[in-house]
């Protein structure tokens, strides 16, 4: 496959700026990948298409306040600081992207906080926008952590554009969201409200969990039209025991498993050995699906609407079949379906 093979006119006024009023009163268009039909529905009819015993799987990664504005030494211009990793919690070292990168040099401070109350040091230049810096601060870890999250802000992507609301806090985090690590909310999972997972219990549908800590390395532009010799950025998974033994019951007993979100389909994908079973694994993956692949676990996945040229998009059409998901792509942009983190979804079964 092709980077242009992904190409398709986006217009601007789609792109959701704003969530749903109500988590699962989203829009669902629902693909049939054996035939290509499609449905339109409301997200919580989502249940509809389950049984009993069936299972979902969530990413439960949480968002932090990764923006954070600061002012550098002597000149006291304004620069963005964008906190991607934790590298090191004992020396306060962080991975970050800094704009505009032009003007941060090694031995470079920056001042946080209307009172000057952290300060960082720029130690490395890692990439031509990444930084290192060591953030100097007295007090334990955990003042320290609070103290950097009360000044950044909730991590709108770019496209979003307004300003970010307190409401965002709240709308920019999955209910169920306890691993912080993430730089960006896996979206499927924002239309699960609490009151759709109560009526799953009832259902008496499963639900297990893994953590996949989302960087912006998924969003990363791919700069080459032969997508065998694009390298995705490593992110940081974890499948406990329990959701792998979930996983394997449920593969056994031929019940369906629906990966709810990209990230997680991605991260089962990565620890599935060929005959549809799942290790527990904590540590990395920087795998890259696109079509054709063979998927070895789930049998369904939602997943929100997709930019043009993105991996998130290719990883969709390897597992709902090329031609189904661009001829839904020109069905949703007719349609008027949102795109992006705040805008409508999609179920492939």
């Amino acid at each position: 496959m092709k980077l242009s093979q992904f190409k398709f006119k986006l217009p601007e006024e789609l792109i959701a700026q704003y969530p749903a009023k109500h988590r699962d009163e989203a829009r669902l268009m629902v693909v049939h990948k054996d035939t290509g039909n499609i449905e339109h529905r409301v997200f919580k009819d989502v249940l509809d298409y389950f049984n009993e015993n069936d299972l979902f799987v969530f990413n439960d990664t949480m968002v932090f306040p990764a923006r954070l504005y600061g002012n550098k030494e002597k000149t006291g211009a304004q620069i963005e600081v964008f906190l991607l990793r934790e590298l090191n919690p004992e020396m306060r070292l962080w991975d970050v992207l800094v704009e505009p990168a032009r003007k941060i040099r090694i031995g470079n401070k920056l001042y946080f906080g209307e009172d000057d109350s952290i300060v960082a040091e720029v130690i490395d230049n890692t990439t031509s926008r990444g930084r290192t810096l060591r953030f100097l601060f007295d007090g334990t870890h955990d003042e320290f952590k609070k103290a950097l999250f009360a000044l950044g802000e909730t991590p709108l992507p770019r496209y979003i554009k307004r300003p970010v609301e307190p409401a965002d806090a709240e709308h920019f985090q999955t209910i169920f969201a306890r691993n912080e690590g993430a730089v960006s909310v896996p979206a499927a999972g924002l239309h699960f409200s609490r009151e759709l997972l109560k009526i799953m219990e009832i259902k008496g549908i499963d639900m297990a969990f893994l953590t996949s800590h989302m960087s912006l390395g998924i969003f990363r532009d791919i700069d080459v039209e032969d997508l065998t010799k694009h390298k995705m950025d490593s992110e940081q998974i974890l499948v406990p025991d329990e959701t792998a033994e979930k996983v394997n019951k449920a593969h056994d007993e031929n019940r369906n498993i629906c990966a709810v979100g990209v990230t997680v389909m991605r991260a089962l994908e990565t620890v599935a050995g060929t005959d549809g079973k799942i290790k527990s694994y904590d540590g990395w993956t920087n795998k890259f699906i696109f079509p054709p692949y063979d998927f070895t676990v789930a049998n369904a996945m939602i997943t929100n609407f997709q930019f043009p040229y993105s991996t998130l998009l290719m990883l969709t059409a390897a597992f709902g079949g090329y031609d189904n998901i661009m001829h839904a792509y020109e069905v949703a942009v007719d349609e008027k379906y949102h795109f992006g983190v705040y805008g409508d979804a999609m179920l492939i079964i």
